[in-house]
């Protein structure tokens, strides 16, 4: 059997001090749960109980008073969560009452006006908005008093959040949202597949119709409104119109009654040209166009529709006139008069339009002034204060696509006369889906706290979708969220510190992410400071990790564009018509987007933020090649040529990426089994896959620019042996496509896709002992068996169908990434066999069973002293 070595650095658990109530408690660092396995399903809700909790029933109250009845409100369920959470957590049964009680101490949740009329007035009003709140458990009583029903329901969970993680501090604290609008965006489709999801299928949809079991719907509701999230679009923003027909609209009903007690409102994405559609149970019109009397009625009754069966619909999310999606282009209307038309039909029943600002054509790379940065520019700056007020305009972070890095999209600051939101993206469609641990926290930060000096004055973006800063009742924040039926939600227990970080945030930009990440790690493991430093440090140190070896200096991440979207491909940025470009050639890199010699788009910026990006010496390094087509021995601000960079990061990144292993193996004893095996398995997988980027990368521009790795890396590894250079008997060369994605640009395959293979060689290093590492292709569409022999004692065999086994797992695990068909960098993988006994002169031999389309594809072995990579 296959097996992955995993070293063990458990320390003996210690004991924290812990301040409650001005009183010091020690506090177990070993949580009481470790017995019981965990699959993620509660993710931040486990309200795991606090070691020695017992003794602390004296620091919360004895009864619990929601003022509220109704099994549908969300104040009555603040009190069912606070008496599951109270008696998890501390062991402690409160019983709940829904009207004024005065006996004993009392934890009292509703609404500002309910706490008046059972209560009588606070001594002085909290200043509250629309979903805020107040804490106050300063005295005998605690008071949970929200603005609306929903507030209340969110102050709950701030105050369970702190109990649960030992926090008993007397507060008295205000807390509102930053903005009205904290969505998520769901790309769910009808048949029940997710667009750019990697955590199973819809939870909404199947087989063209809302699923019956709403069962996980619940849940994820309960999940949102306790980060803060109040809007979840559950349909592709590449819709269908079949969503559109009386059935499925019912369906829609069903699951926005499920989530109303919690606060949380449905939205859905509409298909423009749905009146043409045939939507079955609807008019069948021969036109979609914006001012056509008939759409306009057409769009009105189906709004209608929607509004009997989900009265508190939050609204539409449109693309329009993007990647083939139809819209008002096509008959030579404007954007505006497009989102105007749902706008109109939403207005009399309260609903909005987030209308996306991703919306581009095909370019022509030869023409040196195209830019599909300028796209969004140009199509919506000129309609500045056309839409209506119930328009938002969705804008992505970066001008491009959620890579891994970007500058602030300047339309921010183009269009003060319209409300916009800002679209982030929780799910990594660009950055490792979920198979690389990416904490995006730091990220999204970067973006909201950058100042945009808008006529010269402080202008942060946080400030801007807030509607702050140029007063706009509406704004706020969208996150392409795309969870599915893997009980992780997203596909990785620690990519849903990505959830939690986009609702807090949402809730407060001001808030630091290493501090929302603690949160997180408390409230999702455990209390143990070895256990919070060390996701901390693997987590803050992700995301320079893989910009390092996926794609540095603003060149934004190399991925394959045309395909999966997952592994290296840096061939696919250019000589397309999708306007990703790197124009790199022998001798240059880099997009020249200058006003005085390239595309314009520096200018596109307020002055001051123009200028610094107009001129290479002020440019920040990290977005040079978003800027300027600079020559590969460009000196950077660190002294270092940018293609000595380019080798530098991206060796440096994945050798970050390797530690993130040993990291997590010193968690072992310390969290759960369950999760704690199947994270290691995706950081074994995210160790390998940073070596295929990083060598793919540098080879790719080594290759192309000529210009030798200073360090003598690049292209030299001692301890590799190439699999075309061994005894092949039933195997083949085979020249891969993208070049870079194999070690010396070949790997093999077997001869015939249904005769197994054998490469074998004799081993010529001192003998000792090894790490033997087997780099390999993943075929999706079969699943080929591979054994590693040594002197003809098996020392390992596994099974390529994206489920590697871990030592001493339970189950195949899968990965969950968009798979490839092709010997290429999505499919590339690595096993290795720790601490093998070699003897100079053994043969080794690697025997490849094909299955199904899966042709049993090597790169190479690696024969590595203890403590290398190669």
């Amino acid at each position: 059997m296959a097996r992955l070595e995993c070293r063990t650095n458990a320390s003996t658990p210690g004991e924290e001090a812990v301040v409650i109530d001005m009183v010091i408690v020690q506090q177990s660092q070993t949580p009481t749960s470790f017995a019981t396995a965990e699959n993620g399903l509660s993710a931040w809700l486990r309200y795991a109980p606090l070691q020695g909790g017992q003794h602390l029933h004296s620091s919360v109250p004895s009864h619990i008073v929601a003022l509220n009845s109704s099994t549908v409100s969300p104040v009555y369920i603040a009190g069912q969560e606070l008496q599951q959470g109270l008696k998890s957590i501390l062991g402690k049964q409160c019983n709940v009452h829904h009207s004024h009680y005065g006996g004993g101490s009392n934890v009292v949740v509703g609404t500002l006006d309910e706490y008046t009329k059972a209560y009588g007035a606070l001594s002085s009003t909290p200043d509250l908005l629309d979903d805020g709140y107040l804490l106050d458990t300063i005295g005998n009583t605690v008071q949970i008093i929200g603005k609306n029903e929903r507030g209340a329901l969110y102050g709950a969970f701030a105050y369970l959040s702190k109990v649960a993680q030992g926090n008993f501090i007397k507060v008295a604290e205000v807390s509102n949202p930053s903005a009205p609008i904290r969505w998520t965006n769901e790309w769910d489709n009808l048949d029940g597949s997710i667009e750019r999801g990697f955590a199973g299928n819809s939870n909404w949809f199947s087989n063209g119709s809302i699923v019956s079991n709403l069962t996980r719907t619940a849940e994820y509701a309960r999940l949102l409104a306790s980060i803060g999230i109040n809007a979840v679009v559950v349909n592709n923003v590449n819709a269908n119109a079949s969503l559109l027909t009386p059935i499925n609209i019912e369906g829609l009903g069903r699951i926005a009654d499920v989530m109303r007690p919690y606060g949380v409102q449905v939205g859905i994405s509409l298909y423009f040209s749905s009146p043409t559609a045939g939507v079955r149970g609807q008019a069948n019109l021969t036109t979609f166009d914006p001012l056509d009397e008939s759409v306009v009625q057409w769009w009105t009754n189906v709004t209608h529709q929607i509004y009997e069966q989900v009265p508190d619909m939050a609204g539409y999310l449109v693309k329009a006139n993007s990647e083939g999606q139809p819209g008002p282009l096509t008959y030579n209307r404007t954007l505006a008069e497009g989102a105007n038309l749902f706008a109109k039909a939403l207005q009399p029943h309260g609903g909005i339009v987030m209308f996306r600002a991703f919306v581009y054509n095909p370019l022509n790379e030869t023409v040196w002034t195209a830019d599909r940065a300028n796209a969004q520019i140009e199509f919506f700056k000129p309609l500045d204060g056309e839409f209506d007020d119930n328009v938002v305009i969705q804008i992505k972070y970066g001008p491009i696509d959620f890579q891994v890095r970007e500058p602030v999209s300047p339309l921010f600051a183009n269009i003060p006369k319209s409300a916009v939101a800002i679209e982030l993206q929780v799910t990594q469609e660009y950055l490792g889906q979920q198979c690389h641990l990416v904490y995006l926290g730091p990220l999204w930060k970067e973006i909201l706290d950058y100042d945009l000096r808008v006529d010269n004055e402080t202008s942060l973006v946080r400030n801007i979708i807030s509607g702050e800063r140029f007063n706009h009742s509406l704004g706020g924040y969208a996150g392409v969220s795309n969870v599915g039926t893997n009980e992780t939600w997203i596909g990785s227990h620690m990519a849903m510190s990505n959830l939690y970080a986009y609702g807090r945030l949402a809730w407060d930009p001001t808030l630091d992410a290493q501090d929302v990440l603690q949160d997180w790690i408390r409230l999702t493991f455990n209390t143990n400071p070895s256990v919070i430093d060390t996701m901390t440090q693997i987590s803050m140190e992700s995301w320079p990790a893989y910009e390092n070896y996926s794609g540095n200096l603003g060149v934004q991440t190399l991925t394959d564009i045309l395909y999966t979207h997952f592994g290296p491909n840096p061939q696919t940025q250019d000589n397309t018509i999708w306007g990703q470009w790197t124009r790199a050639d022998q001798k240059t890199i880099g997009m020249d987007r200058t006003v005085t010699n390239g595309t314009g788009f520096a200018g596109n910026y307020p002055p001051e933020i123009a200028e610094m990006f107009e001129n290479i010496a002020t440019t920040p390094d990290n977005l040079l090649l978003w800027f300027h087509h600079v020559n590969y021995t460009q000196l950077l601000k660190s002294g270092q040529t940018v293609i000595q960079d380019f080798y530098d990061q991206h060796y440096a990144g994945a050798a970050t990426a390797q530690t993130f292993t040993t990291l997590w193996e010193s968690l072992q004893g310390k969290i759960d089994d369950e999760r704690y095996y199947d994270q290691l398995f995706r950081q074994v997988f995210q160790a390998g896959h940073s070596l295929v980027w990083r060598d793919a990368i540098a080879n790719f521009y080594y290759n192309l620019s000529g210009i030798p790795d200073e360090a003598k890396r690049v292209g030299n590894h001692p301890y590799r042996i190439e699999a075309e250079n061994m005894e092949l008997d039933g195997y083949k060369p085979y020249s891969v496509i993208p070049f870079e994605a194999a070690s010396n640009f070949t790997a093999i395959v077997v001869s015939s896709n249904t005769t197994a293979g054998t490469a074998q060689t004799t081993i010529t290093c001192p003998s000792g002992t090894y790490d033997v590492a087997v780099n390999y292709y993943d075929q999706y569409g079969g699943a080929s068996h591979f054994v590693v022999s040594l002197a003809n004692e098996t020392i390992g065999e596994w099974t390529s169908n994206l489920k590697p086994w871990i030592g001493n797992s339970e189950g195949p695990r899968v990965l969950g990434h968009t798979p490839s068909i092709y010997i290429d960098g999505h499919s590339a993988m690595r096993i290795t066999f720790s601490n093998v006994t070699v003897t100079k002169g053994d043969v080794l031999k690697i025997m490849g069973t094909p299955n199904g389309n899966d042709i049993a594809g090597l790169d190479y072995v690696s024969i590595l002293p203890l403590g290398v990579v190669d």
